[in-house]
């Protein structure tokens, strides 16, 4: 029988109109992490970025292209870099030329159809760089609805593309709530960022992680309780993005604002 606190905890609260679970406003908890994780094998990969330390050069991203042949000018990428502008007023402006790919050459802020807009300095509240990817989800909802099984999860917890498999339905592209997913313009199968599965696996580390040069990303095992991306996630304040929809992703963020989406 449910009690009064496990009902609670299972409402929705009606905030604006717009009904919300209540995960969506609640903390991030990592000790809740090494609960999940036991009795899963020795390794499962996780990813660590510090929006403190992005400053938006791009590095990573043409580290990713060259490392997994995505081409230089297609207009998608694994990997991609947003800058967020906050101005006094609550506006919030959101871009990433390119994914970032050349970094951020202007002041003005693209954002496409309303073409480049000027923010002056002194309106700007705050302003910073988030860079995203796939989150490699625990509960991949692309995994669920991919027809074929191509699309995959592996015993340590990252989630492949079969191209050999993929027959392009878009299925996975629609299903993933971070939009991390695309087509290939070459080999035209579902595409997205694989934590560098065949570096990862060979005691390497991620293209983007080695071309940072500020140490924003970190890739490590969750299972290792020395490892030292372990001890930050449960450790320090991180958090996820949209842990609301229950993907229960494994990228972690310090420094994650309330504006990033």
């Amino acid at each position: 029988m449910m009690n009064r606190r496990q009902f609670c905890k299972k409402m929705f609260l009606v905030a604006g109109g717009v009904a919300l679970p209540l995960a969506a406003l609640e903390l991030f908890d990592p000790k809740r992490l090494q609960a999940e994780k036991g009795g899963k094998g020795d390794t499962r990969w996780v990813f660590l970025i510090d929006t403190h330390k992005c400053v938006g050069c791009g590095f990573c991203v043409k580290a990713c292209k060259i490392e997994n042949e995505v081409p230089y000018d297609a207009k998608v990428s694994r990997t991609w870099v947003e800058r967020y502008v906050v101005t006094k007023g609550g506006e919030t402006l959101i871009d990433s030329p390119n994914a970032a790919r050349d970094g951020f050459t202007s002041s003005r802020s693209d954002q496409n159809h309303n073409g480049l807009i000027d923010i002056k300095n002194e309106d700007i509240a705050k302003a910073f760089f988030v860079p995203k990817l796939c989150n490699q989800c625990d509960n991949p909802p692309c995994v669920q609805v991919c027809p074929v099984g191509a699309t995959y999860q592996t015993a340590d917890g990252v989630v492949l593309v079969d191209r050999s498999w993929c027959i392009g339905c878009g299925y996975c592209v629609m299903g993933c709530p971070y939009g991390v997913r695309f087509f290939h313009p070459v080999h035209h199968v579902a595409e997205k960022c694989n934590f560098c599965y065949h570096r990862i696996t060979k005691g390497m580390s991620t293209a983007c992680v080695d071309a940072c040069p500020f140490g924003a990303r970190r890739i490590g095992n969750l299972r290792d309780p020395k490892d030292p991306v372990t001890k930050i996630i449960t450790t320090e304040r991180v958090g996820v993005l949209k842990e609301e929809y229950g993907t229960k992703p494994q990228v972690f963020y310090l420094g994650l604002s309330m504006e990033v989406k």
